[in-house]
């Protein structure tokens, strides 16, 4: 598996059409990232009626239509699920998808046996979508988006307690089975959290990228991060941090009419994304200080030996009036020259002649 994990985000940027989602994936996949992710709702049980739309979406979309309206026709059926799962398969990267109810947990997890369940940010206080999703007993991608650590703790309870086949939901259960030592196991074994900024895009003044290190020690789990901010650069720092999963949403055109296109890659950023995490990943190493292969061959050419400064003949006492160091590096250290001064050349020496 590569660290970083890289989720190339579709979420809606299809816009309810199978055609551009398949496109989608295949943009992906040759962008080289290990993941899609798609998002399956429906929306009458996410989204009421009364709900309006964030102020990012209404100035990508008007404000004309309610969020209720401008997310039904996103809306993805599961024969259409299972094309991109089967395209994904052929394409030979993972299909994700992002659950925001209860029956889209079971579509996804018995329908299309998806390896793994990612949590969105706005969802990590829905305590019955949480248990549910513990209960399936799949391996989980938390966003933090939002959240401050007691938020984070309280949702972590709810996994802990899923996890561990509680049977009476409540607060109290959440806590204890949060800190059980078995509760703390299955979270370490199950649960990769992911900092997060939920704003479209994220302004760079708000990322707060420390605050992976923050989740990283107050939890003990893995940690990562789902990028919402406009180009790339971020998501590089954030694997040179130590993410150990990438999220970030990409469309085939910024200028599609939709919620998210606007701050989203497109297919070109999305590989050079991809490209620029690789190279971060190779460059990171072990943390061990030791000449790497590459540059031994260039010691001699760059570091320097003790030589004649002028010339010297046998019987003379080096001093600093005749010796010096210079390139190459193949002779007497310069470490040790002031063991030579003071002693005898026992042979001579001309101009620039190692000693």
């Amino acid at each position: 598996m590569n660290i970083p994990y890289v989720i190339a985000e579709a979420g809606v940027n299809h816009n309810g059409s199978l055609d551009m989602a398949l496109e989608l994936i295949d943009a992906a996949a040759s962008a080289r990232a290990d993941a899609v992710k798609f998002q399956t709702f429906k929306s009458e049980a996410v989204i009421s009626r009364h709900a309006e739309k964030a102020d990012y979406q209404k100035n990508a979309t008007g404000s004309g239509e309610s969020q209720l309206e401008m997310v039904k026709k996103l809306e993805l059926d599961l024969a259409a699920h299972r094309r991109l799962v089967e395209r994904c398969r052929q394409r030979g990267i993972e299909f994700l998808s992002t659950p925001f109810d209860l029956e889209s947990v079971d579509l996804l997890v018995k329908e299309l046996q998806v390896s793994t369940l990612k949590i969105p940010s706005g969802e990590i206080t829905n305590a019955p979508l949480l248990l549910k999703i513990a209960r399936t007993g799949k391996p989980v991608i938390l966003s933090t988006g939002m959240s401050s650590l007691a938020d984070v703790e309280d949702a972590l309870g709810v996994l802990a307690f899923g996890y561990r086949g509680g049977e009476t939901p409540g607060i109290e259960a959440f806590l204890e089975s949060y800190f059980s030592d078995e509760g703390q196991a299955l979270l370490r074994q199950q649960v990769t959290l992911l900092h997060c900024t939920t704003e479209y895009p994220a302004p760079f003044g708000d990322v707060n990228l420390r605050a992976m290190e923050t989740l990283r020690a107050a939890f003990g789990l893995r940690v990562g991060y789902s990028d919402h901010t406009e180009g790339i650069a971020v998501s590089i720092a954030a694997a040179a941090l130590g993410a150990c999963i990438l999220e970030k949403h990409f469309t085939l055109d910024r200028s599609l009419p939709g919620p998210d296109h606007k701050a989203s890659l497109e297919p070109d950023e999305l590989e050079q994304m991809v490209r620029s995490v690789r190279q971060v990943e190779q460059a990171l190493g072990t943390g061990r200080k030791i000449p790497a292969a590459s540059e031994l061959k260039n010691k001699p050419i760059a570091r320097k030996s003790l030589v004649a400064l002028r010339a010297i003949r046998a019987g003379e006492v080096f001093s600093e009036e005749n010796l010096t160091a210079k390139r190459p590096g193949n002779g007497v250290s310069p470490m040790d020259y002031w063991a030579y001064l003071g002693t005898i050349a026992t042979r001579d020496y001309d101009e620039d002649q190692a000693i």
